[in-house]
């Protein structure tokens, strides 16, 4: 006899492998980890400076920094859903035999493999006990079904026979969800807008830093923060209006957008993300004795270059020091400035009165500078979903709960009964908790003791 499987036979028990499943659960699992510590989508300076070159083009090859959409991963949820199906297709045909075509008598064989038999000396005929235990298996169980063989009557029932197919369905569960996913990923997109207090959007940058149209405008008509006592953010609030057409849609003008409160519009989501500020300072830069002056424009949340190669970037500013300078009016501002030669100074420039810090710029060397203003507010940064898998998610986690519950808190329950001259053999199993069965079973023969006519219990 020839016992060498073909290709096909040895590939299609490969994919209804149950370590094959184990071992894809186990590498998506590490993944995951790994799609959490590293960094996914647009990645900060300051993090690409941390791990150098090297490891940025190892990673990058690898599709680290995009893990969720990197066709390794891709495949290995692929390759899972193929183990799944397999395992399911391999195993059903089984299963749905034994809930759609039981075994209906109680033989000799049934009798020796079940766990629960027990036998009752009861008076009556054949045809009498059966009407009786009939109904009382009826009353107290289910109701059976009744077979005739060998001049014996046979009784079959049980009870929820289609739980078996819970496994099934949290199988089915877990494909419905990556079907969700491969939904999402294909139809919808993540993004990123920030938008200056009083200012509007109408686009988005995407992860690729590509842009996409909205078809609407979100206007932040005001944004706040607060603070706790060591400095850290406590809440930032975006006050947002959404208008299509000129006009704005009603019930979402002025809504409040915080942490984990975020507003939606045609299946478009915004959550509030970060904030900064935005504007400009603007100097007259002129060397320690006054000469040479040229005007610098520096932006709030970043630096400017002298020609000097030095850079400055502005600490804080006020158009009017007079509350911290009584009788003093104007505005002032403090910089810091880095020189090519690696010195730091701190700097406060006036408006008004440039010959107060006139002392230092002569004693320390570095440039005169001179505030003449400057605009400054807040932005916030807003991140933008569009998932349209979404509902297919959540369908496919409920069809999970149900399943998972049906699979671990419901069982077959299955009783036949043999009804002969004066005598009744009752048995049953079930295919989980089987010391839940022997109760209810245990149960059920008290049952019919009662009420069939007093016997000898074997």
């Amino acid at each position: 006899m020839n016992n060498e499987r073909t290709l096909p036979q040895a590939t299609w028990d490969f994919f209804c492998s149950l370590k094959l499943a184990m071992a894809l659960l186990l590498s998506l699992a590490i993944t995951s980890i790994i799609g959490t510590v590293i960094p996914q989508g647009n990645l900060a300076p300051q993090y690409l400076e941390s791990i150098g070159q090297t490891k940025f083009r190892l990673y990058q090859a690898l599709g680290f920094f995009d893990m969720y959409h990197s066709w390794w991963f891709v495949l290995l949820l692929v390759a899972l859903s193929v183990n799944l199906f397999a395992c399911s297709f391999k195993r059903l045909p089984q299963i749905w035999k034994v809930m759609t075509n039981p075994t209906l008598t109680l033989d000799e064989g049934l009798k020796k493999s079940l766990g629960n038999l027990t036998t009752l000396k009861v008076s009556g005929s054949a045809e009498a006990l059966t009407e009786r235990v009939a109904a009382l298996v009826a009353a107290h169980f289910a109701t059976p079904r009744t077979t005739e063989k060998d001049g014996s009557f046979h009784l079959y029932a049980e009870k929820t026979p289609w739980c078996r197919l819970a496994v099934y369905a949290v199988h089915v569960s877990i494909l419905v969800i990556f079907a969700g996913a491969i939904v999402g990923s294909l139809f919808g997109f993540k993004g990123y807008v920030t938008i200056p207090e009083g200012g509007s959007a109408s686009s988005i940058v995407l992860r690729n830093d590509t842009t996409r149209d909205l078809g609407f405008s979100v206007n932040c008509e005001k944004f706040s923060v607060s603070f706790y006592d060591t400095g850290a953010p406590k809440e930032f609030k975006s006050i947002l209006t959404v208008t299509e057409n000129g006009r704005p849609v009603a019930g979402l003008e002025k809504v409040p957008v915080i942490v984990n409160s975020p507003l939606t519009y045609k299946g478009i989501t915004f959550y509030q993300s970060s904030y900064g500020k935005v504007g400009q300072h603007n100097f007259l830069v002129s060397t320690p004795e006054g000469g040479n002056p040229v005007q610098v424009t520096i932006p709030s949340e970043g630096a400017a270059r002298l020609p000097d190669g030095s850079e400055v970037h502005v600490l804080e500013a006020t158009q009017d020091v007079g509350p911290f300078l009584p009788g003093k009016t104007g505005p002032a501002a403090q910089l810091e400035m880095h020189t090519p030669t690696g010195k730091t100074f701190r700097i406060v420039a006036f408006g008004n009165y440039p010959e107060l810090n006139r002392e230092a710029v002569l004693r320390e060397g570095h440039p005169a500078f001179r505030y003449l203003g400057g605009t400054e507010g807040m932005y916030t940064g807003l991140q933008v979903n569009r998932d349209p898998g979404v509902a297919i998610v959540w369908l496919g986690c409920l069809l999970m709960v149900v399943g998972v519950y049906v699979a671990f808190f419901m069982s077959h329950r299955r009783v036949w009964v043999q009804v002969k001259d004066g005598e009744v053999v009752l048995g049953g199993n079930a295919n989980k908790n089987p010391a839940g069965f022997e109760l209810a079973f245990d149960r059920l023969v008290q049952q019919l003791k009662g009420e069939l006519a007093p016997g000898e219990e074997k």
